[in-house]
């Protein structure tokens, strides 16, 4: 979340921040946070102010009462009585305060960078770089939940009967597609640097807060009532939140994790053709990257993610484009967002594989990760993710890219992985 030296500091700035991410009610909200701060601030500073004049007299009363002085001993009683009820109302009103200040930040999303480009929605997320293999396919191509069925790599039906729509049950070849694809992406992670977690795919309301999936407006996660626990929308949550209430060394950054889970995301609200197949899934694999970085460090931590996850498009060769999302299309968390979106040549549309955030301080401060300078003052971390991949998509667009009338070629850098070169 926004820190109060922020909010304070540069209003204005926030202010243009939330405009651009088209948060309703900015300025309605920031003058209400102002207020809650004000109001605990007010009652701060009179609360020090009776406790140092009640610490006081206290410490006086023995010696008033040493020198024969009872009546000002006994009227210092009365007044220290009299300031520790006051007291109650004034710590009763602080932390009420203090209480409705967090409330009101958790719904405040994070201020989006300057070179964030403006617009709505995805029409005006800009371009950055189209790369990769073109793809010439059949005249019969088919889409890939078709070439699910024909192959025998994909049940949907099979899916619903378990468990309902959105469930797809993998087998054969198409598991082990899934699988070559879940080593491959981890293995390239641990190439870079990153290294491997196996976390919970369940987690708890804090871990929810602090990496900012609650409070959940949009209804997307899915929630065990009975536990209070919920799914994981992505790896990020558990991983981050290794961190949370954690001071680092200086010398420990960046941290670099990389986690494969399964996720699972009500999609409430989705319908018609982009769901088909595996465009659009309630629970699904994924390999997450999570970094904690120094803010000046950030930036390139950022561009390396980029890069990594470009490299692996261009080993799976397929043909893909990088967006640099614009405000109104940005995650509630993130300062700054690219997309990676793969060309699906059957269904003749793009379809997002990858999102890859700077979040600079606002997951830091929700979970309190912080780290230690070598001047021994304590700062805020920067935390990034990045999807390196998640499957369903990348699957399809395999698929439907590599279909030939012999079968669907398997990418060379995947064989080693997948044990075929041909799914026939």
């Amino acid at each position: 979340m926004l820190t109060i030296k922020q909010i304070t500091e540069n209003t204005d700035a926030v202010l243009r921040g939330l405009e651009k991410k088209h948060f309703k009610n900015a300025k309605e909200t920031i003058a209400q946070v102002l207020d809650f701060n004000d109001k605990r601030k007010a009652n701060q500073t009179i609360l020090d102010k009776n406790l140092a004049e009640a610490n006081s007299l206290s410490k006086s009363i023995g010696q008033l009462m040493k020198e024969g002085k009872k009546e000002e001993a006994e009227a210092a009683k009365s007044r220290v009585a009299e300031l520790k009820e006051v007291n109650k109302d004034l710590q009763a009103n602080m932390d009420q305060a203090a209480n409705d200040l967090q409330t009101l930040l958790y719904t405040i999303p994070n201020v989006p960078y300057d070179s964030v480009p403006e617009g709505v929605g995805a029409d005006d997320n800009v371009v950055e770089k189209i790369g990769g293999m073109e793809t010439e396919l059949p005249k019969d191509a088919l889409p890939h939940w078709e070439l699910a069925k024909k192959y025998d790599l994909i049940d949907f039906d099979l899916g619903v009967k378990i468990t309902g729509a959105g469930f797809p049950v993998y087998k054969g070849k198409g598991a082990q597609l899934q699988r070559a694809l879940i080593n491959f992406f981890l293995d390239e992670a641990r190439k870079s640097g990153y290294t491997e977690i196996m976390p919970p795919t369940v987690v708890n309301a804090a871990s929810g807060y602090g990496t900012g999936q609650l409070p959940d407006k949009e209804g997307q996660m899915y929630h065990c009532e009975v536990d209070d626990l919920y799914l994981i929308p992505t790896a990020e949550v558990p991983v981050t939140n290794i961190y949370r209430d954690v001071i680092l060394d200086e010398k420990q950054l960046p941290i670099k994790n990389c986690a494969y889970t399964q996720c699972f995301r009500r999609e409430a609200g989705s319908y018609g053709k982009d769901v088909r197949g595996l465009n659009r899934l309630h629970e699904f694999s994924k390999v997450e990257l999570v970094r904690i970085d120094k803010p000046e460090h950030s930036k390139q931590s950022h561009q390396e993610m980029l890069d990594h996850v470009e490299g692996l498009l261009q080993k799976l060769e397929l043909p893909y484009r990088i967006l640099r999302l614009c405000g109104g299309d940005m995650s509630f968390t993130a300062a700054l967002c690219f997309d990676f979106e793969v060309y699906s040549e059957a269904q003749k549309r793009w379809l997002e594989v990858s999102s890859v955030s700077n979040f600079d301080t606002y997951q830091a401060n929700r979970l309190k990760c912080r780290y230690r300078t070598a001047e021994k003052k304590t700062e805020l971390c920067h935390t990034l993710n990045g999807s390196a991949l998640a499957l369903p998509r990348i699957v399809a667009a395999l698929l439907e890219n590599n279909q030939t009338p012999e079968g669907i070629r398997i990418p060379k850098a995947l064989v080693p992985y997948t044990g075929f070169e041909i799914i026939d």
